[in-house]
């Protein structure tokens, strides 16, 4: 899988939820392991399609178009 069809999946997979996901979530539902998926979401991240909050041991993403500032 190329680095564009996996970045392409991890968006596909985003725009399916109401929640934010983990990185570990993300890597099962795309089928890559969880480093794979952290490089492509930071990826993903610069480019402006996804943002990132640590929540305590968690890193937790949301498709950019989903994400509130004010969201706790």
């Amino acid at each position: 899988m190329t680095a564009k069809e996996i970045e392409d999946k991890i968006l596909k997979h985003m725009k399916t939820l109401e929640w934010p996901a983990t990185t570990e979530d993300i890597a099962k539902a795309v089928g890559v392991t969880w480093n794979t998926a952290q490089i492509h979401l930071k990826n993903l991240q610069i480019e402006g399609k996804v943002k990132f909050r640590r929540v305590g041991r968690q890193n937790q993403w949301w498709e950019a178009k989903n994400f509130k500032e004010g969201f706790k």
